[in-house]
């Protein structure tokens, strides 16, 4: 984790500062002047030093050098090309006006770190490197993409601190297991971890379920009993789908958040809990807020620390070993050993958008499973085929048996038709199967044509006798 020291001299602007940088998994420590700042460089190392250029008693420019090796990086809200050169020419390694936009300094931030990194032994290099390949097995999620890395890596530095966590990403992403990898790895692990997905309590009962209810509190309530927050006291509390959370149990949540009580429904009580939250969601929570659908001062809260999980069609090569796994699971569960992809049926699942994500592919996978005939699943099998409006990321055979060849895929998004006839988007899978076939089945054989479309000779024969496509007779040839 990288150490940053934050010089400035107003409160404001520092504490602000500190708080966008730690939620950015940095290690920070302030100070307000050059001889408090040096007092922290004596005891501590930086990897960086972010100071005003107008400070008490002495000037920010002056930590360049008293830093010594360490990056200094000058704020100024005197705007001016000529105090900007004065800070270079003394030293500093960048510079940035105030006020500041979050993410500009998020990037220069980085950008310097980035540069000034120390290089590491070669034994370091290689522990790193095996522990990240660990890191997917440990955790018990697949992957080995730049963007998984990045989410291991915040993993491993949030989970040890009781710090709140907002995951953020596609449905079907993996969100409950970033929340358990959490859990497991935090110092919470032999406590309880309970899971709540909001969205499928419905509106009326969901404060009851997480906060519990007293004896008579309304009609139907016999018993007290207490709730999922209760039931979650010393361990994690995952809320899955928290945007669908009413305004009123927000209200709720907020102050377990806040003073770390809960008042079940109808008490007068209150009761303190000792419970780690851990949010998810696949909608903008700071949109919502703007309109007025999810309470701002929750969401602050919930946004400690955030960790966004890439869709499924982002992750690379991920997406095979992902499909391999699943493949396994699924076999054993149907007792349908020895099953593998065959290539084209490999090549569309790389192709495929995945809106579903990682549970649209374990669905494909078990109709795969189910319909295979032989050991090759293919792409039919799975219901998986190029889709007409995805043309960059269709094979180049398949892009050239379209209409309006050699127009590139924005041209042809574009092209209107005036003759009733369909524009290239809008063709419908018989539509481009039909036309490929009747295009290409001169110079093909069923074998070839198969391959080309991801399918197998009886699903081309099927579609064949669906569509009323005859396969052309090979012409007879006369005897001489």
């Amino acid at each position: 984790m990288s150490k940053i020291l934050i010089v400035e001299d107003e409160d404001i602007i520092r504490s602000a500062l500190k708080r966008l940088l730690e939620r950015h998994s940095f290690e920070v420590s302030e100070a307000a002047s050059v001889d408090d700042a040096l007092s922290h460089l004596k005891s501590n190392h930086y990897n960086l030093v972010i100071s005003d250029l107008r400070l008490p008693k002495a000037p920010g420019t002056d930590l360049i050098k008293l830093a010594e090796d360490t990056p200094v990086l000058i704020m100024t809200s005197y705007a001016s090309m000529r105090s900007a050169v004065d800070a270079m020419k003394q030293g500093a390694v960048d510079y940035i006006a105030k006020p500041f936009d979050h993410d500009e300094m998020l990037e220069t931030v980085n950008r310097i770190l980035a540069q000034h990194q120390p290089e590491q032994p070669a034994a370091s290099v290689i522990e790193e490197a095996e522990a990240a390949s660990t890191d997917a097995g440990t955790m018990g999620m697949i992957g080995h993409s730049p963007l998984m890395q990045v989410v291991y890596q915040r993993i491993r530095k949030v989970a040890p601190t009781e710090a709140t966590v907002l995951v953020q990403g596609e449905s079907g992403t993996g969100k409950e297991l970033v929340a358990k990898a959490i859990h497991n790895y935090s110092r919470r692990k032999g406590e309880p971890m309970i899971s709540v997905n909001c969205a499928a309590i419905p509106e009326t009962l969901i404060e009851s379920e997480l906060f519990g209810y007293e004896k008579g509190a309304f009609t139907g309530a016999n018993t007290n009993r207490s709730g999922l927050v209760e039931a979650a006291d010393g361990g994690t509390l995952f809320l899955d789908e928290i945007g669908e959370l009413p305004l009123e149990a927000q209200a709720r949540l907020l102050r377990v958040l806040q003073e770390g009580e809960i008042r079940r429904i109808g008490s007068v009580q209150s009761k303190k809990v000792n419970v780690r939250l851990v949010a998810a969601t696949h909608r903008n929570l700071k949109k919502l807020s703007s309109e007025g659908e999810f309470r701002l001062d929750l969401y602050y809260r919930l946004n400690v620390m955030e960790i966004a999980l890439p869709a499924l069609r982002d992750r690379g090569e991920d997406i095979l070993e992902i499909a391999e796994f699943l493949l396994g699971e699924a076999c054993k569960r149907m007792d349908r050993p020895n099953l593998r992809f065959s290539k084209h049926a490999s090549d569309a699942i790389m192709q495929h958008d995945w809106p579903g994500n990682v549970r649209e592919l374990e669905n494909a996978i078990e109709r795969g499973v189910i319909l295979a005939e032989g050991n090759l699943i293919h792409s039919d099998d799975m219901g998986v085929v190029p889709e007409i409006t995805h043309l960059t990321r269709m094979p180049p055979q398949v892009q050239s048996a379209l209409p309006s060849v050699g127009m590139t895929p924005q041209s042809q998004r574009s092209a209107a038709r005036n003759d009733g006839t369909k524009a290239p988007e809008d063709l419908s899978l018989e539509d481009y199967f039909q036309h490929f076939v009747l295009e290409h089945q001169d110079q093909m054989s069923e074998t070839e044509l198969a391959q080309r479309l991801g399918i197998s000779r009886k699903c081309l024969w099927e579609r064949r006798q669906r569509l009323g496509i005859p396969r052309k007779k090979a012409a007879s040839k006369k005897s001489g």
